[in-house]
């Protein structure tokens, strides 16, 4: 299962993406967790105090040859593409630890969770090249990640509605909105759902930094049926937010039943506890496996059905990549329509 953690900067997005990833560590399940924010605060967050793994996003020459194998479309790593899909020969990838693109990548938290990054803004960046240069190669990672059930992918998003300028957007069974109770949270939730609408985005909301159940039925009056439950004051995240992390075990009971409302089991099951209501279904929480087949070049790794390109994607004026539709989509002179890059001053690579 595929999760993106998202919301307004400052909503506990990287905090709830990383405790949620110690949780299913913690149920034994195999999980990799993504730093994909500007930011880069998701190891620290899972509690690593050390250098950072190899950053995905500062060495794509080798993440693509590597991925590209011996597909005879893709003659050379310079010819591929952050949405260039796999194909026959192309090297499908998974979650095994002792692979060579997780041995290269990679690092292990305490807690046993494993994580990747897209790494940090250098001095060659500032001021020349926006963030989507880096986050597409996570994109290209997922387009040839084979995970399989029961294994958890869980990515830190950029925050607000920044993961719009890629399709990175749309390759998730679940997209988490971190919301606090205020109208700023509930707004970036409302513009996510706007811009996602037709899309195929599974996108449900997580309160957090709920102090009564005011604030709970606040939330759910203004998100309705999208709210998987509440985060309230938690002393256990307080302490890992400082270095020291206990057993996930011991996470209030609340807490984890939300957490738990997250991770799809073969029966629905309905947790609820002080300032947190957590329904869990199917429907919900889960979305249907795909198979362990290569997709094709016209479809889409995360859905079943092809996507139109002409429909879901346009080409920056600026920088000549596919990005999804946005406002400001006008007509140039040969009847193609184009897009505005979301950095008019900056440069896609």
């Amino acid at each position: 299962m595929r999760i993106a953690f998202v919301g307004k900067g400052g909503s506990g997005k990287t905090t709830s993406a990383a405790v949620f990833s110690r949780f299913v560590a913690a149920l034994g399940r195999p999980v990799l967790a993504v730093d994909a924010d500007i930011n880069q605060h998701l190891g620290q967050a899972l509690g690593d105090e050390g250098a950072p793994p190899r950053a995905l996003g500062t060495d794509l020459g080798w993440l693509k040859d590597h991925m590209r194998g011996t597909n005879p479309r893709v003659a050379s790593a310079a010819s591929m593409i952050k949405t260039t899909p796999p194909g026959a020969g192309s090297r499908l990838l998974d979650l095994d630890p002792s692979g060579e693109l997780l041995s290269r990548y990679s690092a292990v938290a305490p807690g046993g969770v494993r994580y990747v990054v897209t790494g940090a803004f250098d001095e060659a960046d500032i001021g020349v090249s926006c963030y989507h240069s880096k986050t597409g190669a996570v994109e290209l990672y997922l387009n040839h990640l084979l995970d399989g059930p029961g294994e958890y992918v869980v990515v830190d998003m950029t925050a607000g509605a920044d993961a719009f300028a890629s399709g990175l957007f749309t390759r998730f069974d679940l997209t988490v909105l971190v919301s606090e109770p205020t109208r700023r949270g509930v707004g970036v939730y409302r513009q996510y759902a706007e811009h996602a609408a037709g899309h195929g985005v599974e996108l449900r909301v997580l309160g957090n930094k709920v102090s009564d159940d005011e604030d709970a039925g606040w939330l759910r009056e203004q998100v309705g049926d999208a709210l998987i439950g509440c985060i309230g004051t938690s002393a256990w995240v307080r302490a890992a937010e400082r270095g020291s992390a206990a057993p996930v075990a011991e996470l209030e009971p609340a807490n984890l039943a939300v957490l738990d409302a997250c991770s799809p089991r073969s029966t629905p099951a309905i947790a609820t506890g002080p300032l947190t209501t957590a329904v869990r279904s199917p429907s919900t929480c889960a979305t249907p496996r795909r198979g362990a087949t290569a997709p094709s070049a016209r479809t889409s790794p995360r859905r079943s059905t092809p996507i139109s390109r002409t429909r879901t994607s346009r080409t920056h004026r600026r920088c000549g990549r596919d990005h999804p539709d946005r406002p400001g989509i006008s007509s140039n002179s040969g009847g193609n329509r184009v897009a505005r890059c979301p950095h008019p001053r900056a440069r896609c690579r």
